[in-house]
């Protein structure tokens, strides 16, 4: 295990830290949804959604730059150069007059992001590994969910006080302020024996190498049906309880709430993914993620939406789920191919975000009226899952 210059407690914050700006720029942006189209001109309140999803495009592509590169130039340098990326797109969004220009905002922002998100794993996975790995993505996820809990809140005060521009201009002083902690404080945490040189086909290469791990290809694309499911609450959350529920004022706190289910759950996982593993934890989280989904749509499958308090409870169950999920589907899906960290990351980092980002947009379309559609996306991407994760462990015994 390679041993890091700062404590495991300052690693777990810069790494949450180094994440935490993307859930900013997602999150804050939530309670200004209506008025940036508007700003904007967008006519149907539906393309509002493109402003959440858009960022996750890029996400995926970045990933696939930054990542082969970090395996042969190290994961620092290119850290600053994704913060650089963001700094430059965030200035294109506060000057936006249209959704086109605002996407193209949207998308680079992610593409930026994409390089701590990423490299970020890949520290990790340098500097840990197995259940232990899990439990230090545990406490990182923990620190990093404060953000989602407070950001739609500090969005709608910018936004009361200022105006959405400003929201920008916030995460772009928090990325700077991240960026020149990281720069002081973490050493590099690539092992010089794990250095790959740069090459035409290093990207062609690390991908036959992953293809070969079957489990990591498995555990990816759970991962992408999960986030899929769970950025279809995320792009429609200020449209359902603004315009389904007239929870407006109440609607940061709503999110706040759901945002800590995960946090305990992330939390939680830290010591039970000691005691039970990361394997158990995943398979338990999906069923009941499943088993939520669908009583919800048994019940109320020919009626109207239930009380606020009554989705608020069936979305506590499934965030509280998602909790056990995240992180631990990351780490076992890292875990045999710590030798090419840096591509690994990027390739399934790719794969589960370019799943995600057609699933939310074809489910959230049918999020109008009812919330329904949303718990019926839920059922149908966790059920997929869980055979994918059958058939992952049928492999294994096999072996």
């Amino acid at each position: 295990m390679f041993k890091a210059k700062i404590s495991n407690i300052e690693f777990v914050t810069i790494m949450a830290s180094l994440m935490a700006i993307t859930a900013l720029a997602i999150d804050a942006v939530l309670p200004a949804l209506d008025i940036i189209g508007k700003a904007i001109g967008v006519v149907d309140p539906q393309d509002n959604q493109l402003i959440i999803i858009m960022i996750f495009l890029g996400l995926g592509i970045g990933p696939l730059i930054f990542g082969p590169i970090s395996d042969s130039i190290g994961r620092k340098p290119l850290v600053y150069v994704g913060f650089g990326i963001f700094i430059i797109a965030s200035l294109i969004c506060v000057f936006s007059e249209t959704i086109e220009m605002m996407i193209f905002g949207r998308v680079l922002q992610g593409i930026g992001l994409s390089s701590p998100r990423t490299i970020s794993i890949a520290m990790v996975r340098d500097t840990y590994e197995g259940d232990y790995m899990a439990r230090i993505m545990s406490f990182i996820t923990t620190i990093f969910i404060l953000v989602p809990v407070i950001a739609p809140a500090m969005g709608k005060f910018i936004l009361d006080h200022y105006n959405w521009q400003a929201i920008f201009y916030v995460q772009l002083i928090f990325s700077i302020l991240v960026s020149i902690w990281f720069f002081r404080r973490q050493p590099e945490t690539l092992h010089k024996e794990y250095k790959k040189k740069w090459t035409s086909s290093i990207f062609k290469n690390g991908l036959i190498e992953l293809i070969k791990h079957k489990e990591t290809i498995g555990y990816t694309i759970i991962s992408g049906f999960i986030i899929g499911s769970f950025l279809v609450y995320l792009s429609t959350a200020q449209q359902v309880f603004h315009e389904q529920y007239h929870l407006v004022e109440e609607f940061p706190l709503i999110f706040a709430s759901l945002a800590i289910t995960v946090g305990i759950a992330t939390l939680s996982n830290g010591s039970l993914v000691m005691r039970f593993g990361m394997e158990k934890l995943i398979t338990w989280a999906i069923i009941v993620y499943f088993l939520t989904s669908l009583l919800y749509v048994i019940l109320y499958f020919k009626t109207d939406n239930p009380s606020a308090v009554i989705l608020v409870l069936f979305c506590a169950v499934q965030f509280f789920s998602i909790g056990f999920l995240f992180g631990n589907l990351r780490a076992i899906a890292m875990q045999p191919v710590g030798h090419i960290a840096g591509i690994a990351s990027a390739i399934t980092g790719f794969i589960s975000t370019m799943m995600s980002i057609p699933i939310s947009i074809y489910i959230g379309g049918f999020v109008k009226t009812s919330v329904l559609p949303m718990f019926i996306g839920f059922a149908i991407c966790s059920f997929i899952s869980i055979g994918i994760l059958y058939y992952i462990k049928g492999l294994k015994r096999k072996i």
